[in-house]
């Protein structure tokens, strides 16, 4: 894994506006090498506009982003090597198995020896038994697993996930769950956003509360686990 000393993401005034409406009014937020950070706020607070903001998929309206140091503007194919995204569309292709998934994304970054990459993401990510099966014919949980595969393909050290427990059974969210810590202990960084307070955040070490498109709360430690989390949030958007 390439080891990069800057801080992972740096948002500076970042703004969004999708014609007259405002998705994000001017967010400022740092990430550090290997942090896990849980992005929370209700539906249409501008989790995922940051998130499509941060994997270079949109640009802002106003305001400044760095990934690793890099400007995404000049500098977008190397912001992308670095990143990987996992978003509401897994960006599978459903009559394609698991391995041809994987190899067809491969090329796209270029990597050498597709076979074995491929087969050493799906042993790490525990699919080597499903690598020849149609992805439109596994369950939610391991469409997930295989996206999250998908990004981990190039090895970058952040790692965009928006939502990713949703539709998910007890079963698939504690399995993911084990993953992402994993993830974080090999030292990647992890933005994760989410409205369920439920699900995936025993391992984070930050939690930053979206608003209408603002920053609304940063908390860390013992205020981000079990009941005291839910009272800070609900606070929050009562506040």
């Amino acid at each position: 894994m390439v080891q990069e000393d800057r801080r992972a993401v740096e948002a500076r005034g970042v703004k969004k506006a999708f014609g007259r409406t405002w998705a994000l009014r001017g967010v400022d937020l740092e990430v550090r090498p290997g942090e896990y950070l849980a992005l929370l706020g209700p539906n249409g607070s501008g989790k995922t506009t940051l998130l499509r903001i941060l994997a270079t998929l949109i640009r802002p309206t106003e305001g400044n982003i760095r990934i690793f140091g890099r400007d995404p503007r000049r500098e977008g194919e190397e912001c992308r090597r670095l990143l990987g995204f996992v978003g509401h569309d897994s960006f599978l292709y459903g009559s394609l198995s698991v391995s041809e998934n994987l190899h067809f994304y491969a090329r796209l970054f270029g990597l050498p020896d597709i076979p074995a990459r491929t087969r050493q993401v799906l042993e790490a990510l525990g699919l080597e038994r499903r690598a020849h099966d149609l992805v439109r014919t596994l369950s939610r949980g391991l469409q997930q697993r295989v996206a999250i595969a998908r990004a981990l393909l190039h090895d970058p050290i952040l790692l965009l996930l928006d939502e990713p427990f949703t539709g998910l059974d007890a079963q698939a969210s504690r399995s993911l769950g084990e993953l992402l810590a994993s993830l974080r202990q090999e030292g990647r960084a992890i933005i994760m956003a989410t409205h369920n307070l439920n699900e995936g955040l025993e391992a984070c070490d930050r939690a930053v509360i979206l608003l209408d498109g603002r920053v609304a709360r940063v908390m860390e430690g013992p205020e981000i686990r079990g009941e005291r989390l839910r009272e800070a949030f609900l606070a929050t958007l009562e506040s």
